[in-house]
């Protein structure tokens, strides 16, 4: 059975701290309807129980941030792959910071950047759904993937800006805010390595 809240309760964070893996879904008004999964440790910040937000590496598309630009709707979804069985989904609105936005600074504050780190994305909770998850298998997680924090490392900074920041439309040619610099992940908080 499904039970919904307005906000994420104890319990809730609770769960999501001890999740690995969650799944991002968004859409515009016309064109693919994305969903992107995420990982690395640490990328997941639980900011408030109205308030998420994940860092954002440079990977291969940007649906994303031109879907939140275009629509603003978003939903999150964490499933407990151990016990209890338990799925989470996340409602509410979104939007990309990119280092250049006001709330770069306070939003980095909460993570360790990583080399590569393009944007963060802020959420604001609208609503919380929790099921029952006894479909979804018991798996164990053996441990991060390293490869793309890796190929992000050893990228020239002048030519990964160059890179990221040509990339202004989605898939579906909706645009994106792409990022404007190479942020080394030295530290966290101030963007160490701009």
């Amino acid at each position: 059975m499904a039970d919904f809240t307005e906000i994420l309760t104890e319990d809730h964070m609770a769960m999501i701290a001890r999740q690995s893996v969650f799944f991002v879904a968004t859409a515009a008004a016309e064109g693919r309807i994305n969903l992107s999964p995420k990982g690395l440790d640490g990328t997941f910040r639980v900011l408030s129980p109205s308030r998420v937000a994940w860092l954002d590496l440079g990977g291969s598309g940007n649906e994303t941030n031109a879907h939140l630009l275009a629509d603003g709707r978003i939903t999150v979804m964490m499933c407990n792959f151990e016990q209890p069985a338990l799925i989470l989904r996340i409602y509410g609105r979104g939007k990309a910071v990119l280092p250049a936005d006001p709330d770069w600074e306070e939003l980095s504050g909460h993570f360790t950047l990583l080399p590569g780190t393009r944007q963060f994305f802020d959420m604001a909770v609208e609503s919380v759904q929790g099921s029952c998850g006894w479909g979804v298998p018991l798996m164990k997680v053996e441990r991060d993937r390293e490869t793309l924090v890796k190929f992000h490392a050893g990228q020239d900074p002048a030519e990964w800006t160059a890179k990221y920041s040509s990339r202004s439309r989605s898939i579906d040619g909706l645009p994106t805010r792409p990022t404007d610099r190479y942020i080394a992940g030295a530290g966290a908080g101030n963007g160490a390595g701009d």
